[in-house]
Order: structure tokens, then sequence, then C-alpha cells
């Protein structure tokens, strides 16, 4: 194969980079929390996009605060169409925990009281998140083939935080709406109380 170099007499000679991949993810929204109840994605809406512009949607969470001690993270859609962000889901929840003074709550546990089995409540995708002054959680959810009406919706998160037990725990959450009308409206909230700050992104994905 031959070696090919470039001097700066070559790249000044480009004219043109449309060959050059722009890149395959697209910021599409931010939404910042500030004593919110919810922060809700809906497709049309404020510049929102979750249509089949995109097979790949990213979340990506941001130092989510809870107002109220020990509440979960949670997470739900709507079907095009639709209301009440109470789609069919099934689920699975594991984590990993460390405390902070290393003698206690460490290791790998499968959480079984916050899966679903064809259950259409609010999925937790982190749990017992600390309110304290300096207690947050992050991490991102990603979403294939939302628009998709004939498969179901996979969906898959990752998300590390400050338990209100002075622990850091780490939650992995995955699962299918178990629906195949498209979606296009996600929301978000804490199981009690107010988002009290954070910001949630909304990313889509390009083809390959």
């Amino acid at each position: 194969m031959a070696l090919v170099k470039y001097n700066n007499n070559s790249i000044s000679a480009v004219t043109s980079a449309s060959s050059i991949p722009s890149g395959a993810l697209t910021h599409i929204k931010t939404l910042t929390a500030s004593s919110s109840a919810t922060l809700s994605f809906v497709d049309g809406s404020s510049d929102v996009v979750l249509d089949s512009t995109y097979p790949i949607y990213k979340f990506e969470f941001i130092n989510m605060h809870p107002a109220t001690d020990a509440a979960e993270f949670q997470f739900q859609a709507n079907a095009s169409g639709g209301s009440g962000y109470n789609e069919t889901i099934t689920s699975t929840l594991f984590q990993s925990i460390h405390s902070e003074d290393d003698t206690s709550e460490s290791g790998l546990a499968y959480s079984s009281a916050n899966d679903q089995a064809n259950g259409t409540a609010f999925q937790d995708i982190y749990l017992n998140t600390g309110n304290g002054n300096d207690e947050t959680c992050s991490g991102e959810l990603w979403l294939y083939g939302i628009s998709s009406t004939t498969f179901v919706k996979h969906f898959m998160s990752t998300v590390q935080g400050y338990h209100n037990s002075s622990s850091s725990f780490e939650y992995f959450c995955a699962g299918y709406f178990n629906t195949t009308s498209a979606l296009d409206e996600f929301q978000f909230k804490f199981s009690s109380g107010n988002i009290d700050a954070g910001k949630i992104k909304l990313y889509g994905i390009k083809d390959s």
C-alpha cells in the first residue's frame, strides 16, 4: 500500500469538505430544571425532534438534583397521539455499589423491585438520590427506533450518583416499550418532589 503524505500546500488546496464526515451526534434540545415537577420532550414542540429523522436518540442527564431525599429518577413515554405517560414497559435493573467509608455496600446486585413486566409505571433509572447540597445523579439514556410502527422500542440507561446512604451507586437499566406505535413524547421526573436543579440534553444520532 502506498503511503500518502500531506503537506501544507495539499491541505490548503482543498476546496470542499463534503467528503469529511460531519459527525453523527446532533444536539436537539436542552431543558434546565428549576424546581420543576417534570421535564418533558415533545416532538414538534419547542424545536424538539422525536421522529424518523434519527434512528437513535440519546438523553444526557447532568447533575439531576431532587428536592426530596431518597427519590427515584424516572422516565416514561407517550405513543403518537397518546397521553398520560403510561406506555407498557418490560425492563431489568441492576446496580453497582461502594460506600464512602469502604466498610459496607460493595458489590453488584439485581434490583427486582424496580423492574417491570408489561407494567405502565414510570421506569426507575436511579434509586434513592440524595438531596444534600452536593448530591446529584448523572448519566444517559439511549432509545432505538422509536418511530417504527413494526417493532417494539428498545432502551438502555446508565446513571451514576450520590446515593442518600453516602455511597456511590451506578444503575444499569434496559428494556423495551411493548408497543408497535411510534413514540414521540418522553417525560422525566423524581418519584417524590420536584427536580430542584439539573439539565437534560437530547441528541439525535444519524445513520452510519
